[in-house]
């Protein structure tokens, strides 16, 4: 299971909040695979709609003896040091909500560039 979710974690996405004409929540969308997409009404339930969204799309291809695409980009990996007050209430945030906390921090600076990609 660890691989194939490194597999999916190679795929980039974009978050961007849906406008109250839109139905409000968060879209997130596979640039590499046109038409994957999902939606939520948080941003941690768009990720892990878009990410259901994304073994689906890629099971399809699979089953329709596609060839899969590539990630364009890998996903890249740092490391960064945190005050221990920043990173216990991030911890803590992590835990509320269900997910991990490297999650939490992907959708939190998912959120910012989505919300400066907004028109």
């Amino acid at each position: 299971m660890k691989k194939a979710n490194r597999h999916l974690d190679q795929y980039q996405f974009t978050v961007r909040p849906l406008s109250k004409e839109e139905g409000g929540g968060y879209l997130v969308e596979y640039p590499d695979l046109p038409g994957c997409m999902s939606d939520g009404e948080t941003i941690e339930e768009a990720l892990a709609n878009g990410r259901e969204a994304l073994r689906d799309c890629l099971a399809v291809f699979k089953e329709l003896g596609r060839k899969v695409p590539k990630p364009v980009v890998e996903a890249a990996q740092w490391r960064q040091r945190l005050p221990r007050t920043l990173y216990s209430k991030l911890t803590r945030q992590a835990e509320n909500e269900g997910v991990s906390i490297n999650s939490l921090v992907t959708a939190i600076i998912a959120e910012a560039i989505g919300a400066k990609q907004a028109p």
